[in-house]
């Protein structure tokens, strides 16, 4: 028989789940998305001294050091060995910057940029394919609306020019490299670090410019130290911080998302080149903006998907 002077059991109160945030994710992808929008502005200042395959090699080269750095001071250890998705996922990228690139110098600007931006767009698709993550029915307007505004942001302020459809292919297939890069980037953040991955991603890029470089005929140095101005610009601001934000993202990001929200790069770089080279949007190209900023608020909209 109890006692009745026995204390009753101890009540037991379970610990509360942690509290996921799941708009960090794509805040940090549009937070690398605005600081890519820098790297059409840092090309074009660094064109009189170097050439566009050069300056993305050395916008690699001056960004290793940096990221490992930030490996080592963050993480307290030495980056772990890379996996066979970063060493995709380099090669696209820095094959992509090579393609757009060439692509720049046989069709417009406008083009160019267009065709490109729909690889950030095809992202989500491949996501579904590959990833089974199914994309919200938000996402499919959100992607009606971001093709539209990119595609009158980039042509809407074409006013002489004529494409060329050898420049044209170079930039879609600039556009298939973009989604490989990011698919396998978010790949493989699932065994590595953001840090890491940009820092692995950073070394494949920096052994294939080399050969670009040196297949494309440019000079690897400037007349004089200025000429490194830009390529270190790139390299702090689009490479660590901008690549650095979007490949952390990635992990809390399902890819289909952060495919929209990178596309406020060229908001970006129209907004910059308004203040910066007297290049004032027409309010055709200015609805595009809108549209595209309304996309990327529309893509992240409806029930979170867990996080990697």
């Amino acid at each position: 028989m109890t006692s009745s002077l026995e204390s009753p059991a101890p009540l037991v109160v379970p610990p509360a789940a942690p509290v996921v945030r799941h708009w960090i994710g794509p805040l940090m992808v549009f937070g690398g998305g605005v600081c890519i929008g820098f790297a059409p502005i840092g090309l074009r200042l660094g064109l009189d001294d170097l050439g566009p395959q050069a300056i993305a090699f050395w916008r690699y080269l001056f960004a290793a050091p940096v990221l490992l750095a930030l490996v080592v001071l963050i993480e307290r250890r030495a980056p772990r060995p890379p996996n066979r998705f970063v060493l995709m996922a380099g090669t696209f990228f820095t094959l992509d910057m090579a393609l757009w690139h060439w692509s720049l110098t046989l069709t417009t600007v406008s083009n160019a940029t267009f065709i490109v931006n729909l690889g950030n767009i095809s992202v989500g698709f491949m996501a579904w394919l590959f990833l089974k993550e199914r994309p919200t029915n938000k996402w499919f307007v959100a992607v009606v609306l971001a093709v539209l505004g990119a595609a009158v942001l980039s042509l809407g302020g074409e006013v002489g020019g004529k494409g060329d459809i050898r420049g044209d292919m170079l930039a879609l297939a600039a556009a298939l490299l973009v989604s490989g890069y990011m698919l396998c980037s978010k790949l493989a953040r699932r065994t590595l670090g953001g840090l890491e991955t940009i820092f692995w991603l950073t070394l494949v890029e920096i052994c294939i410019a080399s050969l670009i470089v040196a297949l494309s005929g440019e000079s690897f140095l400037p007349e004089n130290l200025g000429g490194f101005r830009a390529p270190l610009f790139l390299a702090l601001i689009v490479q660590v911080m901008g690549q650095g934000l979007i490949i952390t993202g990635l992990g809390r990001t399902p890819a289909a998302i952060a495919g929209v929200v990178v596309i406020v790069q060229p908001v970006v770089a129209a907004a910059i080149s308004w203040s910066l080279f007297d290049e004032p949007l027409t309010a055709l190209q200015a609805a595009g903006a809108g549209a595209i900023l309304a996309a990327v608020w529309l893509s992240q909209r409806g029930k979170p998907v867990p996080i990697d």
